[in-house]
């Protein structure tokens, strides 16, 4: 634990004595929209725990990684952005494109019946992730 969060001083002090702005980092998830709708109709409880879950469980298994220890620096300043897939084939193929880009996250698996609901990514600065989530909106 000291090991990183000696990391994010040295990364934070290098910025700062560089003049440059610390990067924003921000934590994406996507929620399958199809789930709050016939014929699944989830309420917006069951729909926030599982992405609580895919938030939860991604800062847990990238808990190392240092844009990870700056994010939980600063709890009152985390950003999460919550966009919407229509369904469980977009999520999957949103998944496997992470994947092959190296792009950290967790796919959430509604357990016991393994429905994949939400995927979270680590935090990232935003100008790295943007351009694979481009077509989903805003979960509304």
């Amino acid at each position: 634990m000291l090991r990183r969060v000696g990391l994010v001083f040295r990364v934070v002090r290098k910025m700062a004595a560089s003049g440059a702005e610390p990067q924003v980092l921000v934590q994406y998830l996507v929620l399958r929209k199809d789930l709050s709708q016939a014929p699944f109709s989830w309420p917006a409880g069951a729909l926030v725990a599982q992405a609580c879950h895919a938030a939860t469980a991604a800062l847990h298994t990238h808990r190392d990684h240092p844009h990870t220890a700056a994010y939980l620096q600063e709890l009152g300043r985390m950003r999460k952005v919550v966009l919407e897939a229509p369904d469980e084939t977009t999520l999957k193929e949103l998944a496997e494109t992470l994947q092959q880009k190296n792009i950290d996250h967790m796919l959430w698996l509604e357990q016991p019946e393994n429905i994949a609901t939400c995927i979270a990514l680590r935090p990232y600065p935003k100008e790295e992730v943007g351009q694979y989530l481009k077509k989903f909106r805003l979960f509304k």
